[in-house]
Protein backbone atom coordinates (compact mmCIF):
# COMPACT_ATOMS: atom_id res chain seq x y z
CA UNK A 1 0.00 0.00 0.00
CA UNK A 2 1.32 3.26 -0.34
CA UNK A 3 0.73 6.86 0.98
CA UNK A 4 -1.62 9.47 -1.14
CA UNK A 5 0.11 12.83 -0.88
CA UNK A 6 -0.99 16.06 -2.50
CA UNK A 7 1.08 19.46 -3.52
CA UNK A 8 1.07 22.03 -1.76
CA UNK A 9 2.22 25.99 -1.88
CA UNK A 10 4.19 27.32 0.21
CA UNK A 11 6.06 30.76 0.24
CA UNK A 12 9.28 31.26 2.32
CA UNK A 13 8.32 33.28 5.68
CA UNK A 14 11.96 35.19 5.43
CA UNK A 15 10.85 36.54 2.51
CA UNK A 16 7.87 36.85 1.33
CA UNK A 17 8.74 38.30 -2.10
CA UNK A 18 10.83 35.42 -2.91
CA UNK A 19 8.29 32.56 -5.15
CA UNK A 20 6.17 30.53 -3.67
CA UNK A 21 7.87 26.74 -3.60
CA UNK A 22 5.69 23.19 -3.88
CA UNK A 23 6.17 20.47 -1.44
CA UNK A 24 4.17 17.29 -1.09
CA UNK A 25 1.73 16.56 1.63
CA UNK A 26 0.43 13.68 2.92
CA UNK A 27 -3.24 12.86 3.26
CA UNK A 28 -4.41 10.89 5.59
CA UNK A 29 -6.60 7.68 4.13
CA UNK A 30 -9.51 7.29 6.56
CA UNK A 31 -9.34 6.76 10.35
CA UNK A 32 -9.13 3.63 12.61
CA UNK A 33 -11.11 4.13 15.87
CA UNK A 34 -10.77 1.87 19.31
CA UNK A 35 -13.17 -0.36 18.41
CA UNK A 36 -12.32 -1.11 15.34
CA UNK A 37 -8.78 -1.48 16.75
CA UNK A 38 -10.05 -3.86 19.23
CA UNK A 39 -12.11 -6.15 17.03
CA UNK A 40 -8.84 -6.40 14.51
CA UNK A 41 -7.08 -7.36 17.90
CA UNK A 42 -9.63 -9.80 18.59
CA UNK A 43 -8.88 -12.15 15.49
CA UNK A 44 -5.54 -12.00 16.18
CA UNK A 45 -5.87 -13.70 19.97
CA UNK A 46 -7.87 -15.53 21.74
CA UNK A 47 -9.49 -12.07 23.65
CA UNK A 48 -12.74 -10.82 22.71
CA UNK A 49 -13.11 -7.54 21.45
CA UNK A 50 -14.80 -6.27 24.09
CA UNK A 51 -12.02 -7.04 26.83
CA UNK A 52 -9.47 -5.72 23.98
CA UNK A 53 -11.66 -2.36 23.93
CA UNK A 54 -11.62 -2.03 27.99
CA UNK A 55 -7.67 -2.74 27.88
CA UNK A 56 -7.43 0.08 25.47
CA UNK A 57 -9.04 2.35 27.26
CA UNK A 58 -7.27 1.29 30.25
CA UNK A 59 -4.01 1.97 28.45
CA UNK A 60 -5.25 5.46 27.31
CA UNK A 61 -6.25 6.23 30.45
CA UNK A 62 -3.22 5.32 32.59
CA UNK A 63 -0.83 6.89 29.88
CA UNK A 64 -2.39 10.21 30.63
CA UNK A 65 -2.15 9.71 34.38
CA UNK A 66 1.67 8.67 33.89
CA UNK A 67 2.09 11.63 31.50
CA UNK A 68 0.03 14.15 34.33
CA UNK A 69 3.05 13.08 36.89
CA UNK A 70 5.60 14.08 34.23
CA UNK A 71 6.83 10.62 33.76
CA UNK A 72 8.41 9.29 30.33
CA UNK A 73 5.95 6.39 29.01
CA UNK A 74 7.60 3.56 26.97
CA UNK A 75 5.76 1.13 25.17
CA UNK A 76 8.18 -1.30 23.79
CA UNK A 77 8.84 -1.12 20.40
CA UNK A 78 6.21 1.47 19.45
CA UNK A 79 7.99 4.01 21.60
CA UNK A 80 7.51 6.86 23.93
CA UNK A 81 5.19 9.31 25.07
CA UNK A 82 6.46 12.59 26.89
CA UNK A 83 5.23 16.00 27.61
CA UNK A 84 7.05 18.46 26.02
CA UNK A 85 6.51 22.61 27.20
CA UNK A 86 7.59 25.74 24.92
CA UNK A 87 7.75 28.87 26.81
CA UNK A 88 8.94 32.47 26.14
CA UNK A 89 12.35 33.36 26.36
CA UNK A 90 13.56 35.81 29.54
CA UNK A 91 16.76 37.93 30.30
CA UNK A 92 17.94 35.81 33.28
CA UNK A 93 17.02 32.24 35.20
CA UNK A 94 15.30 33.31 37.92
CA UNK A 95 12.51 35.26 36.11
CA UNK A 96 11.66 32.01 34.35
CA UNK A 97 8.61 30.62 36.19
CA UNK A 98 5.63 28.40 35.29
CA UNK A 99 3.65 31.68 34.30
CA UNK A 100 6.55 31.69 31.07
CA UNK A 101 5.24 28.10 29.81
CA UNK A 102 3.48 28.74 27.10
CA UNK A 103 2.05 25.74 25.81
CA UNK A 104 2.67 21.95 26.46
CA UNK A 105 2.01 19.18 24.51
CA UNK A 106 3.08 15.10 23.88
CA UNK A 107 5.78 14.00 22.27
CA UNK A 108 5.81 10.49 20.57
CA UNK A 109 9.36 9.55 19.40
CA UNK A 110 8.81 6.50 17.83
CA UNK A 111 10.89 2.83 18.45
CA UNK A 112 12.71 1.15 16.41
CA UNK A 113 10.33 -1.08 15.00
CA UNK A 114 7.55 1.70 14.25
CA UNK A 115 10.75 3.56 12.49
CA UNK A 116 11.71 0.69 10.44
CA UNK A 117 8.49 0.63 8.08
CA UNK A 118 9.00 4.39 7.63
CA UNK A 119 11.87 2.97 5.23
CA UNK A 120 9.99 1.12 3.05
CA UNK A 121 7.09 3.38 2.21
CA UNK A 122 6.12 4.31 -1.03
CA UNK A 123 4.36 7.09 -2.28
CA UNK A 124 1.27 8.38 -4.87
CA UNK A 125 0.53 11.59 -6.01
CA UNK A 126 -3.55 12.05 -5.06
CA UNK A 127 -5.16 13.19 -8.42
Amino acid sequence: MSIKFKVVPKKNPRDFAAPEKFYASAIGDGEVDLDTLAEMIAYQCTVTAPDCYAVLMSLEHNIIAELEQGRIVKLGKLGTFQVGIHSEGLPTALEVTSNAILKSRVRFRPGKKMKSFLKDLSFRKAS
